[in-house]
């Protein structure tokens, strides 16, 4: 038996960036999460749930109106202590805090404080791998994904997105959390994976840090 493989990854980047097309293929990917010899629940999960209204594409974690910041504030909390009693465990995360961040920056509102949850996210071995695509292939990306989606109307300006990869960018640096940055202007979904896969393995993130005993806090 092997070393037991426990990444933690945040993947941030604005839409049409293949966010979600890596975490699937980084939660099958036998360098990050193991050779499976079959299928099992392995957990991705995403800030991007629209969970606080009851018609699609509401408000959320993300894009909370400022009288949700609470609301909003002690989800991603018990999302960092559920990390932390699970610190043993692989975690893929489609959109965090730095999106909740430029989600209300971008709406003009308060940027909220996440200065005490970096500390908690490193502790337990957090990274972020922010997805990154050249400003001329945004509308390449948008004709294939009008194929599919259910709300064309979100795809029309593409300058929102330049403009949120650019804030994305500076945020996600300013973050104590350790980053990767992953240009996917080539749409090769694959190919991040496995860059992605090269830098856990060159940084040690594929285990747990140094130090961190096995009792739960």
């Amino acid at each position: 038996m092997g070393a037991k493989l426990t990444p933690k990854i945040i993947l941030e980047g604005t839409r049409l960036t293949h966010k979600t097309d890596l975490a699937f293929a980084l939660n099958e990917h036998p360098r990050v999460v193991g050779a499976r010899r079959y299928r099992y629940h392995s957990p991705v999960i995403s800030a991007e749930w629209c969970s606080f209204t009851d018609f699609p594409w509401g408000r959320g974690p993300l894009n909370y109106a400022p009288e949700e910041e609470q609301q909003a504030m002690e989800i991603f909390a018990t999302w960092a202590r559920l990390f932390e009693l699970n610190r043993f465990y692989s975690w893929i995360v489609d959109r965090f805090h730095a999106s909740a961040r430029a989600c209300q920056v971008l709406a003009g509102r308060r940027d909220p404080d996440f200065s005490w949850l970096d500390p908690r996210l490193r502790a337990v071995g957090f990274r972020h791998v922010l997805c990154v695509r050249r400003a001329e292939t945004f509308a390449r990306a948008r004709s294939e994904r009008l194929k599919v989606s259910g709300k064309p109307s979100q795809y029309e300006d593409l300058g929102v997105f330049v403009r949120e990869q650019e804030l994305l960018d500076r945020l996600v640096r300013e973050s104590t959390l350790p980053f990767l940055d992953v240009d996917v202007s080539d749409d090769d979904v694959a190919g991040a994976a496995d860059r992605v896969a090269d830098w856990l393995e060159r940084t040690g993130g594929l285990s747990a840090p140094w130090g961190l005993g096995a009792q739960a806090p």
